[in-house]
């Protein structure tokens, strides 16, 4: 009988000290949530990195002045470590604005709306005038072969499939034309592409992104052209099939120069060499000004460490909060900061990553090494479902990606995406497409993770 009382006794306070506990998480997410929405900075932070900075390439004095901003920002919010990683990066400069034109017999002179995809080659200032071939797959170009394709400019006119309901699958799906359709048709001897913008809006906004040379592939000219447009040029070409297109662009590739990661640090009270990590890509195409891509990242990822601290939340590992550069042609940075990581034999437990724009938060995908790393993450799913977040399967994010092969647990957060390949790498990705409380609700939410994986793992 007594046996019987004391079980029950050590039941009922094991039991009231796991509902302390709950009580107490749940108490923190509140807090942290209400602080990011009434005394939010990162809206502001992103305000001066749009506005003030812009477009931030790689290699350009804009990705320097954005890495001087964002270290000076940290270096106000009392973290205990603010340092800079060295990256050597791809220099690509766009020059002069691009020109592509078609003389039809029905329309006249047609101006179209083009941009010069990342890395590739220009023109020159001469231009490039030859026949048009129109093709919706890849499948499509080799049946033409050499014989069709030579000597012309391969128009890829495959749209984003608007049937999907997650936008990042049907962006998934397109971008192999955007990265490999000049090598591509390169092999049947194109002289130069034209690519339909990877866009889920109608406009004139053409979008750019890297395009990759295969080895032993000779370089050809590559461009982007705006749905508008790749729907009149499509439409022109039914009637008049042999229609010529003049093309002129002045990017090249410069020798790469020195920039940096930054990274700040919170050091765990508890296990300091076991690492926590959130954060974005400093820099952005130079169309816009990198509001949503990724800016909104960027700045929600200090403020995520700002919370903490502001809070008083002391972790149990160390947080660090990073700021990758050359994401968008080359990834030298994750690639940079995972290569230190292993030479120094840091643990990764975790890296969090926000890189789908700023709009409204709606999950964590979970890309875990193990079931059972999966599973310590879906476990701190109650505390977020109330603030409309989700865990679920899926990717991390690029720029972490380097530390999967160290086995870390790689997680991205997800956005409402119906609107950001309106202005993904277009000059429509501006300040104003950004919502502040949507922002500092991603904030929120990826401040909330750090801590419940912090005091769960």
């Amino acid at each position: 009988m007594i046996l019987r009382i004391k079980v029950t006794i050590l039941f009922v306070i094991t039991y009231l000290f796991s509902q302390s506990a709950l009580s107490q998480k749940e108490e923190t997410v509140k807090n942290i949530f209400n602080e990011a929405l009434t005394n939010g900075q990162a809206y502001t932070w992103l305000d001066y990195l749009s506005n003030q900075i812009g477009g931030r390439l790689s290699g350009s004095p804009e990705a320097a002045a954005a890495v001087n901003f964002t270290k000076q920002v940290m270096d106000t919010l009392g973290f205990d470590k603010v340092y800079l990683q060295e990256v050597m990066v791809p220099h690509w400069v766009r020059g002069k604005k691009e020109i592509a034109r078609v003389n039809s017999k029905k329309r006249g002179d047609v101006s179209l709306d083009i941009c010069a995809l990342g890395n590739t080659i220009g023109t020159g200032p001469a231009g490039i005038t030859a026949e048009i071939v129109i093709v919706d797959s890849f499948d499509a170009l080799a049946k033409l072969g050499k014989k069709g394709v030579k000597g012309k400019i391969v128009f890829f006119n495959v749209p984003m499939n608007q049937q999907y309901y997650y936008t990042f699958r049907a962006y998934s799906d397109a971008v192999k034309y955007r990265v490999n359709g000049a090598s591509e048709a390169a092999q049947y001897g194109a002289v130069a592409v034209v690519v339909r913008s990877l866009s889920t809006a109608e406009d004139d906004f053409p979008h750019t992104g890297t395009c990759q040379y295969k080895e032993g592939t000779t370089p050809i000219p590559a461009n982007a052209i705006s749905v508008k447009s790749a729907l009149l040029l499509a439409e022109i070409l039914k009637v008049e099939p042999n229609l010529r297109l003049y093309l002129e662009s002045h990017c090249q590739m410069l020798p790469d120069v020195l920039s940096y990661n930054v990274v700040g640090e919170i050091t765990g009270s508890e296990r300091p060499n076991e690492y926590i990590i959130v954060g974005g890509h400093l820099d952005a195409w130079d169309l816009g000004d990198g509001a949503h891509d990724d800016g909104a990242g960027c700045v929600q990822s200090i403020e995520a460490l700002h919370l903490l601290t502001k809070l008083g939340i002391q972790p149990k590992h160390s947080i660090r909060v990073v700021m990758f550069i050359n994401e968008e042609n080359g990834l030298r940075g994750g690639k940079k900061y995972a290569e230190i990581a292993q030479e120094k034999g840091e643990n990764h437990l975790i890296a969090i990553e926000s890189d789908a724009g700023g709009c409204t938060p709606q999950a964590f995908s979970v890309d875990a090494p193990e079931k059972q790393y999966f599973q310590q993450v879906k476990a701190v799913a109650s505390f977020l479902r109330p603030y409309g977040m989700q865990i679920i399967k899926d990717g991390g994010g690029a720029d972490i990606s380097p530390l999967k092969p160290q086995g870390t647990t790689l997680i991205g957060l997800r956005c409402d995406s119906q609107r950001y390949f309106d202005y993904h790498h277009s000059a429509a990705d501006t300040f104003d497409k950004v919502n502040k409380r949507e922002l500092h609700l991603g904030a929120a939410a990826m401040a909330s993770l750090v801590y419940l994986l912090d005091t769960n793992w």
